[in-house]
């Protein structure tokens, strides 16, 4: 095998990954050994769907439980808009989203644009993993030039430790370079055959005007990821790891 063969050959196995022991190739995934319950946790309305939309559609198809938290509803996403009218928009936007991948939907009581960590917050996380009992949790990477972003991902991992790292953790990433930081991959997973129900989802939330956002950062996001992994395109994530040892 030359340098060449072995580049694909090794890129493809990252490519077809086991996400938290759930395997993500086709030919694997079309009877699950075992029904696994996966949460996607996003800030705001749309954050599930384009950072993680195409994994989504993914484990659902295979039979898998897939739950979409949200931990605002997007109250301050649309100019002109009081609060309560915005979020009664975009809910409805996100269970239309919801119904494209197949996922179920959750919305957390935190305010879009602002966003709290504080006791209460920490335990409000943790009640809620601990009442849904999740396999594996997909949220935002913490370090990210959006403060809800941040914010949302620092609930989970503090969560994740306080219940002793009893579900896989693994982080998305939502418009890099410009939002999400210094995102390295341990995983990708390929999204091809998915592609086009994952922006079917995205543009349920049509108060965003996501086809902007969409051509200029998630398709190259895409396009990059699926080029890491000799694929057409591909959602990476990267996987928190640490010894059970540390508080």
């Amino acid at each position: 095998m030359n340098r060449r063969e072995a580049l694909k050959a090794a890129s493809s196995a990252a490519a077809l990954t086991i996400l938290g022991g759930i395997p993500l190739s086709s030919k694997e995934m079309a009877v699950p050994a075992e029904k696994k319950k996966i949460l996607v946790i996003g800030a705001h309305p749309d954050d599930p769907e384009t950072g993680a939309g195409g994994t989504i559609c993914l484990l659902t198809q295979a039979g898998h439980e897939v739950v979409c938290v949200y931990l605002t509803r997007g109250e301050a996403g649309i100019p002109g808009k009081t609060h309560t009218e915005a979020a009664a928009i975009r809910v409805v936007e996100s269970q239309r989203a919801c119904a494209v991948t197949g996922a179920r939907h959750i919305f957390m009581d935190q305010i879009d644009g602002s966003t709290e960590i504080n006791l209460d917050r920490y335990r409000e996380m943790r009640e809620l993993l601990e009442r849904e009992k999740p396999d594996v949790v997909l949220t935002h990477w913490p370090i990210d030039g959006h403060r809800d972003h941040a914010v949302c991902g620092l609930l989970v991992v503090d969560a994740w430790r306080r219940l002793g790292r009893c579900f896989d953790l693994y982080y998305f990433e939502v418009m890099t370079g410009t939002q999400t930081q210094l995102f390295h991959p341990t995983d990708w997973v390929d999204i091809t055959s998915v592609l086009e129900q994952k922006h079917k989802a995205c543009y349920c939330h049509e108060s965003q005007q996501l086809e902007e956002v969409m051509r200029d950062w998630h398709e190259p996001m895409e396009r990059f990821r699926g080029i890491e992994c000799r694929r057409t395109a591909a959602e990476a994530f990267v996987r928190h790891t640490e010894p059970a040892g540390l508080v």
